[in-house]
């Protein structure tokens, strides 16, 4: 994954609608269009591998609103009408809820589009073994010495 290829592909592809805020901010919520909502079409994105974008479907294909009109299919065989859209209006400044937007969508898709490693299975270790066995053992001990002074009270 290329993440400066990543970024500017969001920032250049990405596109951006400003409305209406709620929430506090007094006058300001009714008079300035501070809501940032960003919509951004998967086939658009660059510098990601074919199984990193398998990968981010997969994962964000909850997240992901699908046009019906759009039957066509990007160049790697996927529907070109997928998009993920974020808002933001925690701030009262336009500025800093589009900066908040690009790094919500930068951080969604290095996170999801990411290829985990395959696991391997490992047995317990050597010491792990041994000390599983001498907890046994000295379990058996114990009860064994409890058998014994249970035996001697008779």
């Amino acid at each position: 994954m290329d993440i400066l290829l990543v970024r500017q592909s969001i920032r250049s592809s990405a596109e951006i609608h400003f409305s209406r805020s709620g929430g506090p901010g007094g006058q300001n919520v009714n008079k300035l269009n501070t809501k940032v909502t960003l919509r951004l079409r998967l086939s658009d994105l660059q510098g990601l591998s074919r199984a990193e974008q398998c990968r981010l479907r997969e994962v964000l294909g909850s997240r992901l609103s699908r046009s019906k009109m759009a039957v066509s299919q990007d160049r790697n065989g996927f529907p070109e009408a997928e998009e993920l859209v974020l808002s933001s209006s925690e701030e009262r400044s336009q500025r800093i809820n589009l900066e908040r937007a690009y790094a919500r969508a930068e951080a969604l898709i290095t996170v999801s589009a990411r290829l985990l490693k395959k696991r391997r299975s490992f047995g317990p270790s050597a010491a792990a073994r041994e000390n599983r066995l001498r907890t046994k053992h000295l379990h058996g001990e114990k009860k064994a010495a409890r058998r014994l002074s249970a035996g001697m009270d008779d």
